[in-house]
């Protein structure tokens, strides 16, 4: 069988990682990127002479308005034009800033080119707005998929797995929200914590992945970078109770969450990330998002409970689950975020 062919608009910080992941699938290839200007990162993977993830050559595709001699200064190799990228490929990853990848499906649509987006852009820019786990089918063969944000992937990974295992009625959630990325400076120096008007966008968004689940939510910016915490609240359908201990065996039967313990040393967002560039992840990278074993409480009938979203690299295995899903390569959730997990060595830690 042919490999599927992928490109990457957008080398920042999510596209990096698209780049890495789908470099991972032994049934893709990464035909190439495609970029505007000669960021730090692109530099950086000139300097590694464009070799990525598994050893992969990079080949990089330039969007409309870059300047080539700007590349040319750096002595970075150009493949062509994004167009050119476009023609090359069966499907695109569009991690591009917001606004500019809904631009850049006017391209797609005359090409006749796949494409899937992050969650900078608004859901009318897809047919269907897809999570892995919780609506993989509805995916299946549509041209335009968009994938929730890093904080609700995560989130609805931990409801997904709740509502399989017992049935969800209704969720309420606390968002405490790395106010940026490491390395940027576009928030400015704070030290200071500002709410946002309730409900959050991703108890909404929950809601249009999983219509049958009533989800309400605050979120708060903090002055960190690495990782959100979230804490959720869930109550199951007709009254049922869940206890921790039923919980706790759902979650850690999950192959994208990872169940910590304070005593293993995990005390925040921060230890979660020096474990996984111990680990020597790429970039600090962890798939999986992490739950306390030891925030999981009752309360009456509801269950309570405690996770770390890595903002950075959550999205990434849903991404490549929706590049199986649009492809048609796998047709059903199980055996779609298997093959994604197999590559990405997700889950591996539960053997």
């Amino acid at each position: 069988m042919a490999k599927i062919k992928v490109g990457v608009a957008g080398y920042g910080t999510i596209g990096q990682r698209l780049a890495d992941g789908v470099a991972m699938q032994g049934d893709m290839e990464l035909v190439g990127i495609a970029d505007l200007a000669p960021t730090l990162a692109i530099q950086a993977l000139r300097e590694n002479d464009m070799i990525g993830a598994n050893g992969v050559k990079y080949d990089l595709y330039l969007v409309g308005g870059a300047n080539e001699a700007d590349f040319a200064a750096h002595d970075i190799p150009v493949a062509g034009t994004f167009e050119d990228l476009c023609k090359k490929v069966d499907v695109m990853l569009d991690s591009s800033p917001g606004g500019v990848g809904a631009k850049n499906k006017e391209l797609y649509e005359k090409l006749g080119v796949k494409a899937i987006f992050q969650g900078g852009e608004k859901n009318s820019v897809a047919d269907v707005f897809f999570h892995g786990y919780a609506n993989y089918e509805k995916g299946l063969g549509a041209d335009y998929l968009k994938l929730t944000s890093c904080n609700t992937t995560g989130l609805i990974r931990t409801v997904d797995c709740l509502d399989r295992a017992f049935g969800v009625e209704r969720v309420a959630i606390t968002i405490i929200r790395r106010v940026a990325d490491p390395g940027d400076y576009h928030r400015g120096l704070t030290n200071a914590l500002q709410m946002d008007k309730a409900p959050s966008h991703q108890a909404v968004d929950l809601m249009t992945i999983m219509p049958h689940v009533e989800a309400t939510g605050i979120l708060v910016h903090t002055p960190v970078t690495h990782g959100h915490i979230i804490t959720v609240l869930v109550s199951a359908k007709d009254g049922k109770k869940i206890t921790k201990e039923a919980a706790l065996e759902a979650f850690q039967a999950h192959p994208r969450i990872r169940v910590v313990t304070i005593d293993e040393g995990f005390k925040g967002n921060a230890s979660l990330f020096k474990y996984a560039r111990d680990l020597g992840n790429r970039r600090g990278d962890m798939y999986e998002i992490g739950l306390w074993a030891d925030s999981i409480v009752e309360t009456g009938n509801d269950i309570m409970f405690a996770i770390n979203i890595p903002q950075e690299s959550v999205t990434i295995p849903e991404t490549i689950d929706g590049i199986r899903a649009t492809m048609k390569m796998q047709l059903t959730r199980e055996e779609g975020t298997a093959e994604t997990n197999k590559y990405l060595k997700i889950g591996r830690f539960k053997k």
